[in-house]
């Protein structure tokens, strides 16, 4: 698993603004939703953390559930031979993450250790970001279900879970990042997008931390 951390002049500087560590110190965990981004067999292929933080995304997705909350698995889906793609990648590379989401039914295309359950919600997206408008039904789906807090875990750190974690903050939802239950790249790249994203779109927090929240929820 990744070593995680953020320079203590991150903290620094927000503390400085709002007077306290964490943006978020509480939670209501009916209206929480645990976002579980791209766990799928191609991207456990190429990166070894995805396997090692299966433990933690399964411990928060329990919490929530036992809790009243949502958990929503969302797998890459093909957005067809786009000119945009075929340019910036190759047409090869293209092509292979046109596939990257495997095929069947969503429940089955989860990666190693993942099981959704009854009541889960499960999406499939076009885009690098599950909240883009029109790359999935994801936001209607929050909605619906009155949810105004999204944790998000999964990989690439750097890219599908900050795409979704900026526009979850852009769509004015209460979003926490799990920094022990993302997989990035490698660490450099992982720690520097937790550093983005607590400076800007919403807090950085480790599974503990989201587990404690949880808690502290249903006993309030």
């Amino acid at each position: 698993m990744h070593r995680w951390a953020i320079p203590e002049r991150e903290y620094a500087r927000q503390e400085a603004r709002r007077g306290r560590r964490h943006a978020y110190e509480s939670l209501d965990p009916s209206r929480t939703a645990l976002l579980v981004v791209d766990l799928v067999p191609f991207f456990f292929e190429a990166n070894t953390t995805c396997a090692e933080i299966i433990p933690n995304v399964r411990l928060l997705a329990d919490a929530l559930r036992d809790a009243g909350g949502a958990v929503a698995w969302i797998v890459p889906g093909d957005p067809g031979p786009t000119t945009w793609a075929r340019e910036f990648l190759g047409e090869e590379v293209a092509e292979m993450f046109r596939g990257s989401g495997g095929s069947g039914p969503i429940a089955s295309r989860l990666g190693p250790g993942l099981e959704a359950r009854d009541g889960d919600v499960l999406i499939e997206k076009t885009a690098t970001s599950a909240l883009f408008p029109g790359s999935s039904t994801l936001h209607d789906r929050l909605q619906e279900r009155g949810i105004e807090n999204v944790v998000v875990t999964g990989t690439l750190t750097e890219v599908c879970v900050a795409g979704t974690a900026r526009d979850a903050a852009t769509l004015g939802y209460r979003t926490i990042l799990v920094a022990d239950a993302t997989a990035g790249r490698d660490a450099d790249s992982h720690n520097a997008t937790l550093t983005t994203v607590y400076r800007t779109f919403g807090d950085v927090r480790s599974t503990e931390d989201v587990l404690e929240l949880v808690a502290a929820g249903v006993r309030s």
